[in-house]
């Protein structure tokens, strides 16, 4: 009976892993067959790099788009990732057992919120504070990277916080019998032997922030030009996929389905380059 049970769930782990697969591959056929076609129609480097977008004149250049999602991410993870892991790290090792009661169920809340929340947020506290403090009208990458290094800290600090706790306490408590003090052995000791797990972390934040819309439309200005600071306007390309594609046709579609892809190439190697530098360090 017991067997029979365990073949069972067997069968059913390898179903639903076969429809995440199969998932997974529909989204990328869908998305190749797409947007290929428009990229070759419309010039591969016309497309990448063309820096003017105007669908009513049939001229399709996603370069300021490109630019700006790498801008917004970039700006979050400078915010995000070490306030995060630091939070992570407080959490884990230096809070008081009280303290984390409180904090932890505010970090599970954070990652619970709507993104078109943290956008209202950004649009009623973000903008004005960056209107009134700094120069431009508020809706710049300034505001949304603020924005999204902020959604980011939920996915960063809860895999980290996890994976801190996850290293043996034989690590820390060895360090400690050679005289190590707290601080060292948690940071010199702990964190490198959860490295792995906190670069996994990062991913996921990072993941978070190039395929974030809603939240950034609704603070970034969705500018489609090159921006010349912090303080200006941009357009992500997820943002200019929300924009248009409600009343887009024809080329205008597939070029912004082949948005689609070139946003799912930077994914993917942004995945692989963090791969590769974990394998790196594993050797190292």
């Amino acid at each position: 009976m017991i067997q029979k049970k365990e073949k069972i769930m067997e069968v059913l782990f390898l179903v639903t892993a076969c429809i995440s697969v199969v998932a997974v591959a529909l989204i990328c056929i869908f998305l190749f067959a797409n947007g290929f076609p428009a990229m070759f129609e419309i010039g591969i480097m016309d497309f990448l790099s063309g820096t003017k977008w105007k669908p009513g004149n049939d001229i399709y250049g996603i370069f300021p788009m490109i630019l700006g999602s790498i801008y917004v991410t970039i700006g979050a993870i400078i915010i995000g990732v070490p306030i995060g892991i630091l939070m992570a790290i407080f959490m884990a090792h230096f809070c008081p057992a009280r303290l984390h009661a409180i904090l932890k169920p505010i970090v599970d809340l954070l990652a619970g919120i709507p993104s078109i929340v943290y956008g209202f947020f950004g649009l009623v506290v973000l903008v004005p504070f960056i209107r009134e403090h700094f120069s431009g009208n508020g809706n710049s990458i300034l505001t949304a990277s603020i924005l999204l290094g902020i959604m980011i800290l939920p996915t960063i600090i809860g895999v980290s916080e996890s994976a801190l706790y996850a290293v043996p306490q034989s690590y820390y408590e060895g360090a400690l019998a050679l005289g190590a003090t707290h601080e060292r052995s948690v940071f010199s000791v702990v964190l490198p032997a959860a490295k792995s797990a906190v670069t996994a972390a990062v991913i996921l934040g990072v993941g978070r922030a190039i395929g974030e819309t809603m939240a950034v439309m609704m603070v970034a200005g969705n500018q489609a030009r090159i921006p010349s600071s912090i303080f200006k306007g941009v357009r992500t390309m997820t943002a200019n996929i929300v924009i248009e594609m409600g009343y887009a046709a024809g080329l205008h579609r597939e070029a912004l389905i082949a948005t689609g892809v070139v946003l799912f190439i930077f994914i993917l190697i942004i995945n692989l380059s963090f791969s590769l530098l974990k394998q790196k360090s594993e050797v190292a």
